[in-house]
């Protein structure tokens, strides 16, 4: 049996074993192509806080993709409230790529943070528009003067493209762009909303966008309201 030498690097037996997170392998059993569109929100994420020096990911799940941004970042803590997630990452946790990992409800949260930049992919359709206001003040209370906040979302529309029985019945706050931006617009000054379809961001029209990219930055006090 021929072997190339070319390749003999992936099979180093020195290197780490690498495997699928529980919500990776889940999304691959059931749907892989969508493992794509999830990693490419995180390499939007790396790309827009390239180099930032301390950045905080809330609702990490179980960290698997949270690689992509340690990647492009200075210091990465990716927090979870469900306590087994956090586990789980432990388990995947490797030392090529530090990430530290933390239990963190942010809503319970009193300890202001510093952080240039806070992330959260999937997470805020789930809070009620009710709690809303009140979880971004939690956010930013987080967040430092002149840091960066991004929220992926589903949109509103694309919840109307999935069968009523196949929809997460978690799912209480999807948005169109524009309401996005008014929700997100009472708390930071400036609020970019960039669409996505399947692993493509764009600036498209928001009525043709399946997923919401909001980028926050500038965020106001109660001084400043």
């Amino acid at each position: 049996m021929k072997i190339n030498e070319q390749y003999d690097y992936m099979f180093d037996p020195d290197l780490p074993p690498s495997e699928l997170g529980i919500v990776a392998a889940t999304t691959w059993r059931k749907d892989p192509k969508r493992l794509v569109f999830t990693l490419s929100r995180y390499k939007f994420v790396a790309k827009m806080f390239a180099d930032f020096e301390r950045v905080l990911e809330i609702g990490c799940g179980d960290a698997w993709a949270s690689r992509i941004v340690a990647q492009s970042v200075k210091c990465l803590t990716a927090s979870d409230y469900d306590s087994r997630f956090i586990k789980a990452a432990e388990n995947y946790s490797n030392g090529a790529w530090p990430v530290e990992l933390k239990y963190l409800d942010i809503q319970a949260e009193k300890n202001p943070g510093n952080y240039n930049g806070i992330y959260l992919l999937d997470v805020f359709e789930h809070i009620h528009p009710s709690q809303e206001s009140a979880f971004l003040d939690q956010l930013k209370n987080q967040l430092a003067g002149d840091g960066c906040l991004i929220i992926g979302i589903p949109s509103l529309r694309s919840q109307y493209l999935i069968a009523p029985h196949k929809r997460d019945p978690g799912h209480v706050n999807c948005k169109d762009g524009s309401d996005l931006k008014e929700v997100l617009g009472q708390h930071f000054k400036n609020v970019f909303i960039f669409s996505m379809n399947d692993e493509v961001v764009h600036t498209g029209n928001f009525e043709m966008a399946h997923y919401l990219l909001a980028l926050c930055c500038f965020k106001f006090t109660r001084k400043d309201l």
